[in-house]
């Protein structure tokens, strides 16, 4: 009787194929049968949406995976996770894993590592573990500020709806066009203007270092001027002015009393009225005074 009948080579066929089919699912799963990693634990309240086969990271590299998930049932709810990691792997102590999740909804864990470089933690002992803020989290934090703030937008919206079916609104906008082609003008002949004055420049600077020139000249001409002789000389007229007031104040000299004395003043009017009169009668009455015949005979009045 043969040993490996067809019916022991099928069942041989089978256990290779359930061998092979639990290698190959551990492989897809990121998990190796006979490797040599070191197995630790992390505890958690909500693994959200992590699984088993999920990678773990440190420091964005890939340190290994998780192994295996379990639930307490005994009424604590935490949730133990236990990862492999690569027994090259030394954790400080203090270190921590958190849970993150990106916009596609991938999971992952990550190992924050804490800054302790002369104490580590042995393998199978128990991190503390988290759910990071990812931006999904970031985002559902806002949607509240989000509510309150939609019916203000809501209200901004109607003014603003408002506001843009104004005609007055059209006009300024007309006015606008108008006002920006003035000053497309006013511009241009600015330019004009700063054109001319740039053409002009030369000679007004050529002009102004003349001025300054003469300018310069007329303050060494003066500072060559003797000061003390010219206030001397008016001092001295000064002095000659001082003397004719004094003379003219006085009684002396004949300015002095025609000034001072009424009766000189009274005889020079009336001398000068005798000589008005004495005119005034000469014209009426010339032949009293110029007595002129060709026959030498005299007519008397």
């Amino acid at each position: 009787m043969k040993f490996f009948t067809k019916e022991v080579q099928i069942a041989l066929v089978a256990i290779v194929g359930i061998v092979v089919l639990f290698f190959g699912m551990q492989f897809l799963k990121g998990l190796s049968i006979f490797s040599t990693n070191d197995s630790y634990y992390v505890k958690l309240k909500d693994i959200s949406g992590l699984s088993v086969s999920s990678p773990v990271y440190a420091n964005g590299y890939k340190v290994g995976v998780v192994k295996d998930i379990v639930f307490d049932y005994s009424g604590a709810g935490n949730i133990v996770a236990e990862i492999d990691l690569d027994d090259k792997m030394r954790l400080p102590k203090g270190t921590t894993a958190e849970i993150e999740s990106d916009m596609l909804g991938n999971v992952k864990m990550n190992i924050v590592l804490a800054a302790n470089n002369l104490d580590y933690i042995s393998a199978g002992d128990t991190l503390q573990g988290g759910k990071a803020s990812g931006a999904l989290d970031k985002a559902a934090a806002m949607i509240p500020a989000i509510e309150k703030v939609l019916p203000k937008l809501d209200l901004i919206m109607g003014s603003l709806n408002v506001l843009l079916a104004d005609p007055a609104l059209a006009n300024s906008l007309h006015n606008v066009d108008e006002i920006t082609a003035n000053l497309t003008t006013t511009t241009k002949e600015l330019n004009t203007l700063m054109g001319g004055l740039n053409k002009n420049m030369p000679g007004m600077l050529t002009h102004a270092n003349n001025v300054l020139e003469s300018t310069d000249k007329i303050t060494k001409d003066i500072a060559t001027v003797d000061i003390s002789a010219t206030m001397a000389k008016v001092d001295a007229t000064l002095a000659n002015v001082q003397q004719l007031s004094a003379k003219l104040n006085s009684n002396d000299g004949t300015l002095g009393l025609l000034m001072r004395d009424p009766s000189l003043y009274n005889n020079l009017t009336a001398t000068m009225r005798d000589a008005d009169s004495l005119l005034i009668d000469l014209k009426a009455h010339p032949k009293r005074y110029v007595h002129f015949s060709i026959f030498g005979r005299k007519d008397k009045q």
